[in-house]
């Protein structure tokens, strides 16, 4: 049975927010199997909007860094 993607997060921060409240579950030990693994897939998900988000900030430090300001293009 497939389910539908989740959105992805509005921000960096409410991903983060997420992902954190979708750990404390996890590491709860209360989940079934099947909510487990919905919930790792969710969480690798978050991981990489955050790993995306965070990428392109480094770049644009990177392109600051240089001396020249570019517009920040968002993953």
């Amino acid at each position: 049975m497939s389910q539908a993607p989740s959105p992805p997060p509005a921000t960096y921060e409410a991903a983060l927010e997420e992902l954190e409240q979708l750990i404390g579950r996890i590491e709860s030990g209360q989940l079934p199997l099947e909510q487990l693994l919905a919930g790792y897939e969710r969480g690798a998900q978050l991981l990489a909007f955050c790993r995306g988000k965070l990428e392109a900030v480094e770049n644009q430090i990177k392109v600051l860094d240089e001396g020249t300001l570019k517009p920040w293009a968002q993953p």
